[in-house]
């Protein structure tokens, strides 16, 4: 048996055709009209294209989520990729929509996010590094509005900003820890009201949000003004249209609200388009891709970041509410590897056999299951197999899918790409053909917010209660009271377990859900929940990626993955 080729390696030696060709295969004109080419395989597409088909019919979406994530590896992208190229194998039109990576775990612990082995999307080293530049136009636009705050402040202040109630904070598209409290303004008169900021990572921004949630241009203005920025002595919220930022801001991003088009290994679309993080913010692709992509084919692939818990629920609770959009079909991804750590087993033995303990981490599955089904959703299982997974592990796992009314496939696609997900494809495509959308979502739009909070902590986490201290109850009902408590809420916490405790693996119930701040993001129109110890700027690892990341002889990138 030959060596087993790197991601970078198979996505090098990628056939790639021409991104006019991959546009053809779904219809769209090889026009200027129609789209942007931004090199020989890449392409926007205009949103004047995308406005003149808003009238064809919508295909069947198909959300792709995963239990909660380990260090063993989960492969929901990878799963993503395979299955598109699975429905496109058995003779379905289909279009996968991901998420744009971020520099920060690219160069930090997590790694790229463009698939993995032979289900991947590429130019796979462009996706990962600067790609169409759609982050570095977010950042810009972000701290643009972060300028003219300080700025008007410096210049008399008409708005009468209390310095000490600025809540717009700067952002970077890289974990840099030292960044999250800063001073600013330092230095003299010269220099402004010295003040305390921060950073926080760009896929946190309150413009990634609107930038992922926005229907047009239009929307996307609309939207910015409307960006809570600061509040005076008398607590009078400030907004971003009260320095006229909307127009300048819109301005920077409207080349990067065209959704970008590329293509898998196999040459079938994708759609990659926005990134916030699941664990901090919403964590799925822009609105207008997934609405191109359910114009453009007959089966749109999208993913929630992260597990069913973070992703899945932010989907629906926010991204569906705010667009209209109903699943037809949920995938929940697992492996072997990751339900042996949640059942007790350490990253170093999940080489070895050990059926003990994918039984004992199937709890975390089952609860994912049975909280997709909360959502009248049907729900199907993806097997990412890997090499050393066992028959009688395998078996421990299918039978416990049956036993839940669960179809579980088998899934192959990081070694034999599409191939190894027809099964899979096969079984998304009789559920959302068979199987009738109860589609609703968790809780109403007039629940009070607190309520909103407790509604997730109880019923997706199973947390016995949720706590948080009379001022963090006085801000929701100061929310409330100024118009916002129909909002849906975003929480933030930890990816790594259904509790704040990222150790506290498998399916933990009874645990405290401990509320450390709110903040209102009134232009992405939701409440974002900071729980537990979550960071919205991450730190990088002891040993981070880019530490192994370099150029070569050749002028090849090593080390990306």
């Amino acid at each position: 048996m030959g060596a087993v080729k790197s991601d970078i390696e198979i996505a090098r030696s990628a056939k790639m055709q021409p991104i006019q060709d991959i546009l053809a295969k779904i219809k769209v004109p090889n026009k200027i009209e129609a789209f942007s080419p931004m090199g020989p395989h890449i392409a926007k597409i205009n949103l004047e294209y995308l406005d003149n088909i808003k009238d064809n019919k919508n295909s069947k979406l198909v959300l792709v989520t995963a239990i909660t994530p380990t260090p063993a590896g989960e492969g929901k992208t990878t799963t993503s990729v395979g299955l598109n190229d699975g429905l496109n194998k058995i003779g379905k039109k289909s279009i996968v929509c991901l998420r744009e990576p971020s520099l920060g775990p690219s160069f930090g612990m997590k790694g790229g996010a463009a698939g993995g082995g032979y289900a991947q999307v590429v130019p796979m080293e462009q996706i990962n590094l600067h790609f169409t530049g759609d982050f570095h136009a977010i950042t810009s636009a972000h701290n643009l509005l972060s300028a003219l705050i300080d700025n008007h402040i410096y210049w008399g202040n008409k708005l009468n900003i209390d310095v000490r109630r600025v809540v717009w904070k700067r952002v970077i598209d890289m974990n840099d820890r030292s960044l999250r409290s800063i001073n600013i303004n330092l230095g003299g008169v010269a220099n402004g009201y010295p003040r305390q900021d921060g950073f926080d990572i760009t896929v946190a921004s309150e413009v990634m949000a609107i930038f992922c949630l926005a229907n047009n241009l239009e929307d996307l203005e609309k939207r910015i003004g409307n960006i809570t920025i600061a509040y005076t002595r008398e607590k009078k919220p400030i907004y971003a249209k009260d320095l006229n930022a909307q127009g300048p801001m819109t301005v920077l991003l409207k080349d990067a609200i065209k959704p970008n088009i590329t293509q898998t290994l196999e040459n079938n679309p994708a759609i990659i388009h926005g990134g916030p993080f699941a664990n901090i913010a919403h964590g799925c692709n822009s609105v207008i891709a997934t609405k191109a992509g359910l114009k453009l084919a007959d089966y749109v692939v999208t993913e929630a970041g992260f597990g069913a818990d973070l992703g899945a629920e932010k989907f629906l609770d926010i991204k569906c509410r705010k667009s209209g959009l109903k699943p037809d079909c949920v995938v929940i991804v697992a492996t072997i590897r990751a339900l042996k750590m949640h059942g007790g087993v350490e990253k170093a033995d999940l080489k070895n056999e050990n059926v003990d303990a994918v039984k004992k981490g199937l709890v975390n599955l089952e609860r994912h299951i049975n909280n997709v089904r909360k959502f009248g959703l049907p729900v199907t299982v993806a097997i990412n197999k890997f090499i050393l997974d066992t028959e009688k592990e395998t078996k421990a796992l299918l039978d416990f899918c049956s036993k839940l009314d669960v179809k579980a496939s088998m899934c192959t696609h990081w070694a034999e790409g599409g191939e190894g997900t027809k099964e899979l494809a096969q079984t998304v495509v009789d559920i959302c053909e068979k199987e009738k959308n109860k589609f609703n979502y968790l809780y109403e739009d007039k629940l009070p917010l607190f309520k909103k909070i407790e509604k997730i902590a109880i019923e997706i986490y199973r947390a016995s209660e949720v706590v948080a201290d009379t001022k963090i109850r006085q801000q929701l009902k100061d929310f409330e009271e100024k118009g916002f408590g129909n909002l849906p809420v975003c929480i933030a916490k930890t990816q790594y377990s259904f509790s704040t405790d990222p150790s506290l693996k498998g399916a933990p119930s009874g645990h405290v859900l401990p509320v450390r701040e709110v903040r209102l993001s009134s232009g992405a129109e939701f409440i974002v929940i900071v729980c537990g110890e979550i960071m919205t700027m991450p730190g990088l690892p002891k040993v981070p990626a880019a530490d192994s990341i370099k150029l070569n002889k050749k002028g090849e990138i090593e080390g990306l993955f």
